[in-house]
């Protein structure tokens, strides 16, 4: 793990417990019921705390609405607006650590409902943990119409996500790590690890490839610093209707698998990099023909083995998306 200075040892003695860091990119339709349910927070009156919201190059009204809460603002923890121009998640959520005061930061999107106790819940969890540098909780749906049953076995890609009553470990070495929707991060843990520069920056503009909530995460785990999952973190994702639409959910699928390659090259030494470049396409092409040997004839019928194909396109097409930005670098 890297050497903590001094400088910055102090520095994170004057910080307070925690932020909760809201990035939102044309979200002013949506900042409504969020905010609602973080001033309805309990059980935080002895820790200081602090909401920010980073507007990502907003074109609608979201400045303003932020400016009309702060100007009626009640709670006893302040509400900060911070507007980063860089058009990203991954960019807005390293401007939320920037300007974020809190030892700990809890992203929420735009999208996501805490339950009361989230921020409290979320603070000691990390409080008790120290080794712990990121850890999520449970994401359950809220739809805006009822999805189809065949679209259940892919959930998880929309950061739906219930991994039972217990705290556990992720699996970084396995890329079994939670999404950024509802993620807390020690900030500490962010300094030493996370790159200033992200790799993966999200689907905006010329960039298809997701992966970028992992990215942060795998540098963490690289860095030594584990990553949990706190069962007493509760959030709802609002999914509008146009997220369940079948061409947006394949676009998802392939821009996923081709982070895969990226993602694996993280944590990975010099001498594994050719083979897993090697793996990755010939592991992939091995599930692309079974996959289609299992489901041949099936696909336009079966929503789920579609998507998964897909997803190992992508992946069996990752290698060659990582070499060509190796060569642009």
């Amino acid at each position: 793990m890297a050497t903590y200075n001094q400088q910055n040892m102090n520095n994170h003695k004057s910080l307070l417990a925690f932020s909760v860091a809201i990035p939102t990119y044309n979200g002013a339709e949506r900042l409504d019921l969020l905010l609602e349910k973080i001033q309805l927070q309990k059980g935080t009156e002895n820790i200081s705390w602090e909401v920010i919201i980073i507007d990502n190059n907003s074109t609608d009204n979201t400045k303003k609405i932020v400016e009309s809460y702060q100007a009626n603002w009640q709670c006893s923890f302040p509400l900060r607006y911070c507007f980063e121009p860089k058009q990203g998640l991954a960019f807005a959520r390293q401007r939320a650590v920037k300007e974020s005061q809190g030892k700990f930061v809890g992203f929420l999107d735009d999208d996501n409902c805490p339950a009361e106790n989230w921020v409290i819940s979320a603070y000691k969890f990390g409080a008790e943990n120290p080794r712990i540098g990121a850890y999520s909780g449970r994401i359950q749906a809220d739809f805006e119409v009822k999805p189809d049953e065949e679209l259940k076995p892919i959930f998880q890609f929309l950061a739906i996500r219930e991994h039972g009553s217990q705290a556990k470990q992720f699996e970084p070495d396995n890329l079994r790590l939670p999404p950024g929707a509802g993620l807390v991060i020690r900030k500490q843990a962010w300094d030493e690890s996370v790159p200033d520069t992200p790799n993966l920056v999200g689907r905006v503009g010329s960039s298809f490839i997701g992966g970028e909530d992992y990215e942060i995460l795998l540098y963490m785990h690289k860095a030594k610093w584990e990553i949990w999952y706190n069962p007493e973190m509760k959030i709802e994702h609002q999914i509008p209707h146009w997220r369940l639409e079948k061409d947006y959910l394949l676009t998802l699928a392939y821009s996923y698998g081709l982070a895969t390659c990226h993602l694996l090259m993280i944590n990975a030494k010099n001498w594994q990099k050719p083979l897993i470049i090697l793996r990755t396409f010939l592991g992939n092409l091995r599930r692309i023909i079974a996959h289609t040997l299992k489901h041949k004839g099936q696909f336009n019928l079966n929503f789920a083995a579609n998507f998964y194909l897909r997803f190992f396109l992508g992946s069996m097409i990752s290698p060659f998306d990582f070499l060509r930005k190796q060569i642009q670098w």
